[in-house]
């Protein structure tokens, strides 16, 4: 879908979180309508009795309401245990640490609770890979995989990913 395409970092905290802004307004460039649909949607708390909070994991950021995450997602760079069980994991990060760390060394100044880079730190493109299935145990009591929407999406996925290797040879070094 390229939602996160053209977003930005925009809280980086040393030893915590890199943190994504939300989608709708983050982006330098606008969302299409079927992006700005995706983007309505709010995300629930879904939590698991031992995933913890550790450096390299992906978890949603939200406000005061525990079922209303939207697209704002952090990544940890560093153990966060008053997180565990109040904000929902999603990944973790498999290749690359070593590039969020750098983030970690960039300047940055304080506003309010929040840690923010001095300059913007754009998302130049996104893409997924689908692995496996989720674990049964690792999902909530009733949910099913939805192959039909899986397929569209692997179909989508297919055709960004030809596109977004034709701008990155295009527009960055080799």
């Amino acid at each position: 879908m390229g939602c996160y395409t053209s977003n930005h970092f925009f809280r980086v905290d040393k030893g915590f979180v890199a943190q994504t802004a939300d989608v709708v307004g983050g982006r330098s460039i606008p969302m299409n309508a079927e992006q700005n649909a995706e983007a309505s949607k709010t995300v629930p708390l879904e939590v698991v009795q031992g995933v913890k909070h550790h450096a390299g994991v992906l978890s949603m950021a939200r406000g005061a309401d525990k079922n209303g995450a939207r697209s704002s997602f952090s990544v940890l760079l560093g153990n966060a245990p008053h997180l565990d069980m109040q904000y929902a994991i999603f990944g973790k990060v498999t290749d690359g640490m070593e590039t969020l760390r750098k983030l970690e060394e960039l300047p940055t100044r304080r506003e309010g609770i929040f840690v923010m880079p001095l300059k913007r730190i754009t998302i130049l493109a996104t893409y997924w890979y689908r692995i496996n299935r989720p674990q049964p145990a690792l999902t909530l009591p009733g949910a099913t995989v939805c192959e039909d929407e899986l397929h569209e999406l692997s179909m989508r996925f297919e055709s960004q990913a030809e596109e977004l290797q034709r701008v990155r040879k295009k527009c960055l070094p080799a």
